[in-house]
């Protein structure tokens, strides 16, 4: 199984500051308590694949 992307250095990444659903992704409009990038990889057995890097 392949390691998903730092979230943390992705642009569709951000804090929701919601204590049960602190990680959120912009690019596929979802909160989650882990990190996106495991959540999209262990759903859809594919690793993220609308990771955009920071500027």
């Amino acid at each position: 199984m392949s390691v998903p992307p730092s979230c943390r250095r992705c642009r569709h990444y951000y804090i929701t500051h919601v204590p049960r659903q602190p990680h959120g992704c912009k690019a596929y409009a979802f909160k989650s308590r882990s990190n996106p990038a495991q959540f999209v990889l262990n759903s859809s057995g594919r690793p993220c694949l609308l990771f955009a890097p920071k500027k």
